[in-house]
Order: structure tokens, then sequence, then C-alpha cells
């Protein structure tokens, strides 16, 4: 039944993107088409016609429901692996900064050591004079780095309106209200056309508002309510091999080379998509290792 309906999600996308009135305008023209063109309203009672308008809300109700769930289930169990990860990242860096510096060599690590060095300064001395340092690229890469937000556990940005995170296939951005009054559906506008964004609360200013960065699956846009104050908006990226580092054109970007990729999901990629994560990962290391 559900590919049978999904024929028509053409149509109905086009409907729910021209209702400038978003979902209850959407509402508006069906049932006014229904009164017009059909007897839904005519040909039996409305007791009847009620039922059959609860039973596929609450039928569609329960499915989103369950996706809510799983979705808030994934999201809990993603921070949880992004937090372990940023410890175990710190103990690392604690333990070497608590290293001792100075290690005394045995007379072949010596010897070897000296062999490197001399073989060093000649080849140094070979090199023309006009040559410039050994550390410039990183010096280069230091300086595109410079004014760059540094990354939240999720691999994004808190913003004081709004805080996003990232995978490398999609994006979630929770938005709070700030309403005095418990959140429900109506009471937000909250969609999408090709790359603009909007995201408030009805017959107010928008608290996004703006041109994202890239291009993003139009059929994986969703969003839900969470505990009755904020939307959480989620998405697929198009190009799932690419870290965001920004969400609107206008923003300071973040600094992607201090993105932590989740480690335990290469073992769900296979063949050029793993090797080119890994290389990702390598080259962060690099770059990482150079600053």
């Amino acid at each position: 039944m559900s590919k049978e309906n999904e024929r028509f999600d053409g149509i109905l996308l086009s409907m729910l993107s021209h209702s400038e009135g978003g979902i209850e305008s959407f509402f508006d023209v069906l049932f006014n088409f229904l009164s017009r063109k059909s007897d839904f309203f005519t040909g039996m009672d409305t007791a009847t016609s009620r039922k059959m308008l609860l039973d596929s809300y609450e039928k569609y109700a329960k499915e989103a429901d369950k996706l809510k769930a799983q979705k808030a289930r994934e999201r809990d169990e993603k921070n949880r692996k992004l937090a372990e990860a940023r410890a175990a990242a710190k103990a690392k860096e604690e333990a070497a900064i608590a290293e001792p510096k100075i290690k005394e060599l045995t007379d072949e690590e010596a010897e070897a050591l000296q062999k490197e060095i001399d073989a060093k300064a000649k080849g140094e001395s070979s090199k023309p004079t006009s040559a410039p340092p050994a550390s410039a690229p990183n010096a280069e890469e230091e300086e595109e780095d410079k004014g760059k937000l540094l990354p939240n556990a999720g691999n994004g940005y808190d913003h004081p309106h709004y805080s996003w995170t990232q995978t490398l296939g999609e994006v979630e951005i929770r938005v709070p209200m700030q309403a005095t009054f418990a959140l429900k559906g109506s009471h937000v506008n909250c969609n999408v056309l090709k790359r603009h964004l909007v995201c408030g609360l009805k017959g107010g200013k928008p608290i996004l508002d703006g041109t994202l960065i890239e291009d993003i699956k139009p059929d994986s846009f969703t969003w839900v309510i969470e505990d009755k104050k904020a939307v959480v908006i989620s998405f697929e990226k198009f190009n799932n091999m690419n870290w965001w580092n920004r969400v609107f054109e206008d923003e300071t970007p973040i600094n992607t080379r201090k993105v932590v990729p989740e480690n335990s999901k290469l073992s769900d990629l296979e063949g050029e998509t793993r090797t080119m994560v890994e290389k990702m990962m390598y080259d962060q290391y690099l770059f990482g290792c150079g600053e």
C-alpha cells in the first residue's frame, strides 16, 4: 500500500510547497476539494466521515511516534559514542603530555640517530638556499584556519539561536522556539524549498531563514517537536562524502579538520567508500600533527 501511495508524492509535494500557510492551508485545499468534487461529506453522516479521517490519522501517528522514538535512541547512542571518542582523545592527549620528554638512548639507537642526523645535514647542504622552509605548508594551513570555529561534540556548532550536528551522510538541527506555551505542530512553520530553509513560530519572525551551504535530498527532510519546546530538523546530504563547514551560506565556518569521524561506522562501509573515509581520517590526523 505504501508503494502505491508513493506514486502521488510528486503531486502532493507540489501542493504542499505552494501552500503558503503550510499544513493548515494544505488541509484546507484538500477538504475543499472533497466537499466540491466528492460525496465525502454528503454521502455519509459526519460521524462516519470523521471516524474514517481519525482512523487514518491514528495509523500514521503511531508510525510517526515509532520513528521519533527510534531517532531519539539513535541520537542518544550517537552522542554517547561521540562523548566516548572525545574522552578517549583527551585521555590520549593528557597521557602524551605526562610522558617523559627525555629518554635515554641505547648505543644502537644513538648510532642510528647520529647517522640520520648526518644524512639529513648532507641532504640539506645540497639544497638551494632559496628553498622554502619545510614548515611552510603547515603554516599555510594554520593561516587558512584562522577565524574558523571549533566544532562541538557532534561535529557541528552551537549557535546562540540554534545548534547543529552532522555525520558524513546526515545533518540534524535543533531550534529552541522560546515559546511560553507547549508547542504543537500547528504552531510551527518549518519548510525547505530547494536549498532555502525557514523555521519559526507561525505569525512571527523566522528563527532560521537562509540558503543552505550545499544541496540536500528533499524527500529526506523531516522535523519533529522535542519536549514541546524545540524543533528538531533532520535531512540527508546530497553529497554524503563531505563534511559541512556550516549550515547557511552567510555563517562563519567551522574547522572541519577538527571533526571527529565515527570510527565505529567504518565497519559498515565497503569498497571505495570505506577507502575514501579512511583517507579523510588519515589526512585529518596528519594535519592535526602538524598544528
